[in-house]
């Protein structure tokens, strides 16, 4: 299995309602492409001063099927649409699990 976990931290100006559109925005993707296996997101409960804002973890079969994910067209409009230019930071990872 390879896990994709994606970090963000928002803008000072984003809205609730742009996190939510965000949100509803991956949510949709599970639909349109069957390479994702698991897919979970959310915002940080704010535990800690110096955590993220969102994170987004993403299970695929393979290293290709992520690929899949990462160019897909729908994937590839949510990120233009909903994340560009709303964001203070992101950091990513990708490892294989079982």
């Amino acid at each position: 299995m390879f896990r994709h976990v994606v970090m963000f931290k928002w803008n000072d100006d984003v809205t609730d309602e742009q996190i939510d559109a965000a949100s509803a925005g991956l949510s949709a993707l599970v639909e349109v492409i069957p390479e994702i296996k698991d897919y979970k997101h959310g915002r940080d409960v704010g535990v800690g001063d110096q955590n993220f804002d969102y994170v987004v973890v993403g299970d695929f079969d393979s290293v290709a099927d992520y690929e899949i994910y990462r160019d897909h067209p729908a994937h590839q409009e949510v990120i233009a649409s909903l994340f560009a230019g709303r964001l203070a930071d992101r950091s990513a990872v990708q490892y294989e699990t079982d």
